[in-house]
């Protein structure tokens, strides 16, 4: 998901402006994400629909909802957490309707803090620390349309490294399967994810090389997602 952090971060140190004006790029982040029937000033909360707006430029799917609450639903909860996926907070320990929400990047060392990449934090696009007290959850979130691992016929193998192996390994942590950072290296831990793909079909022969049938059968599972 390193896209819309890429997307998300550009925008850092957009602010709202004082004085009963509001910010033109704020007012952006609404039309491109189809709010601006109804939103016309960044007083009103934002972190929605600028998630709105990351998503639909990174291609994923999002909740065409200006609500925070709206995200708890959308894609699917992640084994592990990686950056790139959707963090949800509550805004004390206990409470349960979901007020904001934000990109994960990670956690501090000592794991009481969670580093989040959104809008509307201090009333501004940035990179905040957020309670894990607070923390209600994580959402993954799917591509629109087919995944680039699937429209590539190319057989992937150990030692290849690229662009077409980080769709691989974006498409199988969408699928559950660990295969740590999406780096673009097919090392151990993509190959062993890709054994695992293989093991949860009696069909596929495990050698941890991504062919056609593997191929066939990550398809299949994503599909299910739907």
């Amino acid at each position: 998901m390193q896209d819309l952090i890429k997307i998300a971060a550009a925008e850092i140190g957009i602010t709202e402006i004082e004085g009963g004006l509001s910010n033109p790029r704020i007012l952006e982040y609404a039309r491109v994400a189809g709010f601006d029937g109804w939103y016309h000033n960044d007083d009103t909360p934002w972190c929605s629909v600028f998630l709105n707006w990351v998503t639909e430029i990174a291609g994923l799917e999002r909740t065409r909802d200006g609500r925070a609450s709206s995200w708890e639903k959308i894609g699917i909860e992640p084994r592990k957490p990686e950056p790139g996926d959707i963090a949800l907070f509550v805004p004390v320990p206990g409470a349960t309707h979901i007020t904001h929400v934000g990109i994960f990047l990670g956690y501090s060392e000592d794991k009481t803090r969670i580093y989040l990449l959104g809008g509307n934090q201090s009333d501004q696009v940035n990179i905040t620390a957020f309670s894990a007290d607070t923390l209600v959850g994580f959402r993954r979130l799917k591509p629109v349309g087919t995944p680039a691992a699937l429209e590539n016929e190319e057989v992937l193998k150990r030692g290849d490294f690229g662009p077409k192996v980080k769709d691989l390994q974006d498409a199988l942590k969408l699928a559950g399967f660990d295969v740590g950072t999406s780096d673009g290296d097919f090392g151990r831990l993509t190959e062993e994810g890709v054994k695992e793909l293989q093991r949860s079909n009696p069909d596929l022969e495990v050698s941890g090389v991504f062919d056609a049938a593997s191929r066939a059968h990550l398809a299949t599972l994503l599909g299910n997602l739907s």
